[in-house]
């Protein structure tokens, strides 16, 4: 690589390392800080994944894809043991964006269901199904590495040390546990909300004798969008704003499933390859797609986070604050003033 390849290559490397740091701590403090935002304690818990990826993986993969540490050597055990981080943290990384998008189902279209059923002990217990998945999928990672007091390179401690069957079997199964199934749960849930949210903006609006009907909970996706705002006019079926909202919906949405296939498509692919053409070395084109995935560290804070309203209204606020600016007459979404169905479809409109 010429030196301005690899300077270009360095500031990129560093900057989605940064962009990481300071997003996910952002996103992190903002959900902890605000007691009515806790409940996304799963963007919390992705956030926090993304940063402990920030802290150790993107940092070992600047020194493992940067010419300017090809020195650097690391012995079998430190091998095994970034090994262990990056596995981990990748597949904890996509089960929880998995997990994330099972609960915007529940959280639109069975709004009754998920208040009843989504306890603190359940997203514990997620949580836990998370690592625990995770970890066994890195220990099947580490089964026959071979034992002693070698040493290897930075650019050369990668998962794949092996061309035997161990590798073949190992890439074919995390390939299906991180990244075939949730793209199917992925796919087949946004579909789904994004049906339900279409039906529910083509709902007509009350009339406005029924603005001042008290708010009430129902399971029925009709009622819970003819209920959503007391100020809502009724509307002819197929207007402008019906229209802009509904692509609205659609391009949050494609922006959603999108991000994570380019973030992981090209790395799962690279690997299902080169397991299937027997490489031994992938040298520059590992390094690619292992970035083109760690961005994806640096991305989720902004797509899971940031999206949302309620937690950018929050940081906006948080932000006045720290500067001693007057809040002024702002309108803050709370848990008291909107279900939770109201924020999803806020989110997606």
């Amino acid at each position: 690589q010429s030196i301005a390849q690899e300077v270009v290559g360095l500031f990129c490397m560093v900057l989605l390392t940064l962009i990481a740091l300071v997003a996910n701590t952002v996103v992190m403090l903002v959900i902890l800080k605000t007691p009515l935002l806790r409940k996304f304690m799963f963007v919390c818990h992705l956030c926090l994944v993304d940063l402990l990826s920030a802290i150790f993986l993107m940092p070992i993969g600047i020194i493992s894809s940067s010419s300017c540490f090809s020195r650097v050597i690391y012995s079998i055990t430190e091998c095994k043991a970034l090994i262990f981080l990056n596995i981990c943290f990748i597949s904890a990384s996509i089960l929880t964006i998995s997990i994330i998008s099972v609960e915007r189902y529940y959280y639109i279209v069975h709004p009754m269901r998920y208040e009843v059923k989504m306890t603190i002990r359940l997203a514990v217990a997620g949580v836990i199904f998370i690592w625990v998945k995770s970890i066994l999928i890195t220990v099947l990672a580490l089964v026959g590495w071979p034992q002693g007091n070698g040493a290897t390179s930075a650019s050369h401690c990668t998962v794949y040390w092996s061309p035997g069957a161990h590798k073949k079997v190992f890439v074919i199964i995390f390939s299906i546990a991180c990244f075939i199934l949730p793209t199917i749960i992925i796919f087949a849930v946004y579909c789904r909300v994004y049906r339900v949210a279409r039906m529910a903006s083509l709902q007509q609006a009350p009339a406005p004798a029924q603005a001042a009907v008290p708010r009430h909970r129902s399971d029925s996706i009709a009622s819970q969008v003819a209920i959503i705002s007391p100020r809502t006019l009724p509307l002819p079926r197929l207007t402008p704003e019906r229209f802009l909202g509904s692509n609205k919906a659609i391009l949050t949405l494609v922006l959603i499933v999108g991000q994570f296939l380019c973030c992981w498509l090209p790395f799962f692919t690279f690997h299902l390859h080169s397991v299937a053409a027997g490489m031994v070395d992938s040298g520059h084109g590992e390094m690619v797609v292992t970035w083109i995935a760690y961005s994806s560290f640096a991305i989720n804070p902004f797509f899971y986070g940031l999206l949302n309203r309620q937690i950018r209204e929050e940081l906006a606020r948080l932000r006045r604050s720290c500067l001693n600016r007057p809040l002024g007459q702002e309108i803050c979404l709370s848990v008291s003033e909107a279900s939770v169905q109201e924020n999803f479809l806020l989110f997606l409109q």
